[in-house]
């Protein structure tokens, strides 16, 4: 029996070095992936577009940016400093947000634009490796692409030295196996119309604002296991109420079902009314009317499904 258990320990002990020694080398495993051909301008209409994408749907600047109040600083006449360096505490480790404006050390100073549309449309860094999925911006077209990188290189240089993420050993683990590139799943547009129809709408809610990214349930990895936009994403806080993504579908059990579009358009001129929601009112507030009601349109044509999991007959 001492010598069952001792070997018994012997192949649990190999087993767990294999496994460390194999994680321990995939924790910079390198891709390759093309780059767009994006090209920076300094057209004031282009800059002015990346502006409004940065600041408003697209929300970079709720994670690129440690100011709180936003609109505080814009009234002022100023543009908040996009240099990163948020810190997120999640289960698998501690993770910062990183400097977005041209600086040279810190920054993305010494990228080149087509570096910068890699990591935004392939999720490949300019070592190869890959970033953590949390920007999903595969599917913007080329002309948001372009007015992005724009109005980023036309920032004023920000020095800031933002810490490296630090995994911990589930996150190790998680890096190692679970973390790839997220790579476009649809045809990329060069341009496409900024109008109110529901086309445009699709767009601003699947590639820009990313509406679907809570709003359509995920299992335990992230994949979507939901219908599109169909809620019932949670999001656990210690000491707060958990929160459920609502319904968007046009069915009767859904949040938005009956709302008119002004009704739709004032909710995000309300802002954030429950102060812990995870929904980035603040810089969602910033879009147009006819972005609102380009979403409103879209939203829709989806599919109506109950909350409760049955689909409208």
């Amino acid at each position: 029996m001492k010598k069952i258990l001792k070997w018994t320990g012997l192949v649990i002990l190999f087993i767990i070095l294999g496994l460390t020694v194999t994680v321990m080398a995939r924790q910079h495993l390198t891709y390759s992936a093309p780059y767009p051909e994006i090209k920076a301008s300094t057209d004031t209409a282009i800059i002015a577009k990346g502006r409004h994408i940065v600041l408003g749907p697209g929300h970079c600047v709720d994670c690129h940016s440690t100011i709180k109040n936003v609109d505080s600083v814009l009234k002022l006449g100023q543009d908040p400093i996009l240099a990163g360096g948020n810190k997120f505490d999640l289960p698998f480790g501690k993770f910062f947000t990183r400097n977005l404006t041209p600086d040279k050390e810190t920054g993305i100073g010494n990228l080149t634009d087509g570096e910068i549309a890699r990591v935004l449309r392939y999720s490949v860094k300019k070592n190869g490796e890959t970033v953590l999925p949390f920007m999903p911006f595969q599917n913007m077209s080329d002309d948001d692409l372009t007015a992005i990188v724009s109005y980023l290189r036309s920032l004023k240089p920000v020095k800031n030295n933002v810490p490296d993420h630090e995994y911990n050993a589930m996150g190790k683990v998680i890096k190692a196996f679970l973390i790839k590139p997220v790579k476009p799943t649809e045809p990329i547009t060069a341009t496409i119309k900024a109008d109110t129809s529901a086309n445009y709408g699709k767009h601003l809610v699947m590639a820009v604002a990313n509406c679907n990214e809570c709003h359509t349930k995920r299992n335990g990895i992230g994949d979507f296991v939901g219908k599109p936009l169909a809620g019932g994403t949670e999001f656990k806080e210690e000491g707060k109420p958990t929160l459920i993504t609502p319904n968007l579908t046009p069915h009767p059990s859904g949040r938005i079902y009956g709302w008119s579009q002004e009704t739709f358009i004032q909710r995000f001129r309300l802002g954030k009314l429950i102060p812990y929601s995870h929904m980035p009112w603040e810089s969602f507030g910033r879009m147009t009317d006819n972005e609102l009601k380009a979403i409103y349109n879209y939203l829709r044509t989806l599919e109506p499904v109950d909350t409760y999991g049955k689909k409208k007959s």
